[in-house]
C-alpha cells in the first residue's frame, strides 16, 4: 500500500459510502481494475472509520439534540414527547434488524455474498426498486412526520444492505421514499440511521487488525482515513443539496450501468467473481 493507493481508496470509500451506489462494489472493482493487490480487511476497516466520523461530524448538532431529548424523555417518563425523542427511538429500533441479520448471516456476508455476480445483481435490483419508488411514492412528507411503522420499514430495509452491492444508503433511501418522505428527508434519515450501524460495523471489522500478519503502514493508513473523512462530508453535503431539486434517476442509471459493467468484466475474464480466485 503506497500513498497514491491510499488516497484513491480513501476517495472511493468517502464518496461511495453516502451515495446510493455501493461502496463495497467500488472497493472490489477499483483496485482490481488498476492492477493493485487487495488492500486487506484491516485497511478497509480503518478507512471506514473516516466515513463513520464524517457522518457524526456533519450531523453533530442533530445527533446531540436527538440524544438529549431522548434521554430527557426517559427521565420525564415521556419517551415520545418531542420529535427528536421519537427520532432517537426510531433510530434505535431501526438498527435492530441489521444487527440481528449481521450476526445470523455472518458466514454468508463474508463468503458467498462477496461474489461479483451477487454484487452486480444487487446493484441492478436496487436500481429497479429505486425507480419504482420514484414513480409511485408521494415524496411530500418531511422527516418530522416519520412514524413508527415507517421506522420499522426502513430499519428492515437497512438489513438488506448486508448484501454487497445493495448499498446501505441506497436501500434506506429507497425505503424512505416508499414511505412518502421527500427525497432530502429520506436521505437525511438514512444518514442519521447509519450512525449506530456503521459504528458497530467499524468496531467489529477492527478485529482484522489482530489477524494482520504484515505490519500496517501508518502513513498511508492515516492519509486514506483522512481522505475518506473529507470526501465523506463532501458527499453528504452534496447529496442533501442535490436531492432538494433533483430525482435519483442519475443513480438509477449509474447502478444499472455498474451492474452490467461488472458482469461484462467478469465474463471477459478481466475480474474474478470471487476474491482470491
Amino acid at each position: 500500500m503506497n500513498y497514491l493507493q491510499a488516497i484513491v481508496l480513501g476517495f472511493v470509500q468517502g464518496l461511495t459510502e453516502f451515495l446510493p451506489i455501493s461502496s463495497t462494489a467500488h472497493l472490489r472493482i477499483v483496485p482490481a481494475l488498476l492492477g493493485w493487490a487487495d488492500p486487506g480487511a484491516a485497511f478497509s476497516a480503518i478507512i471506514q472509520i473516516g466515513t463513520t466520523t464524517a457522518v457524526i461530524a456533519y450531523f453533530a448538532r442533530d445527533l446531540w439534540a436527538i440524544a438529549r431529548d431522548t434521554a430527557l424523555g426517559i427521565v420525564r417518563r415521556k419517551p415520545f414527547e418531542t420529535a427528536n425523542a421519537r427520532l432517537g427511538w426510531f433510530i434505535v429500533l431501526g438498527t435492530v434488524p441489521i444487527g440481528i441479520a449481521g450476526v445470523a448471516l455472518k458466514g454468508f456476508i463474508e463468503g458467498p455474498f462477496r461474489s461479483l455476480y451477487v454484487i452486480a445483481a444487487a446493484a441492478i435490483g436496487l436500481a429497479c426498486l429505486l425507480l419504482v419508488s420514484e414513480r409511485l411514492a408521494r415524496h411530500d412528507r418531511p422527516i418530522g412526520e416519520l412514524r413508527l411503522k415507517d421506522a420499522i420499514v426502513i430499519g428492515v430495509a437497512q438489513a438488506f444492505a448486508l448484501i454487497p452491492g445493495a448499498s446501505r444508503s441506497g436501500v434506506t433511501l429507497t425505503a424512505g421514499l416508499f414511505t412518502g418522505l421527500t427525497r432530502e428527508a429520506a436521505a437525511r434519515y438514512s444518514f442519521l440511521l447509519s450512525v449506530p450501524a456503521t459504528l458497530a460495523a467499524g468496531v467489529f471489522e477492527l478485529r482484522h487488525l489482530a489477524e494482520e500478519t504484515s505490519p500496517l503502514q501508518v502513513g498511508p493508513l492515516a492519509v486514506g482515513t483522512l481522505v475518506s473523512f473529507v470526501f465523506g462530508i463532501a458527499a453528504i453535503a452534496w447529496m442533501l443539496k442535490f436531492l432538494r431539486t433533483h430525482t435519483t434517476m442519475v443513480f438509477i442509471v449509474y447502478r444499472i450501468a455498474l451492474g452490467i459493467l461488472i458482469l461484462g468484466l467478469v465474463g471477459a475474464g478481466c475480474l474474478m467473481p470471487f476474491e482470491g480466485s
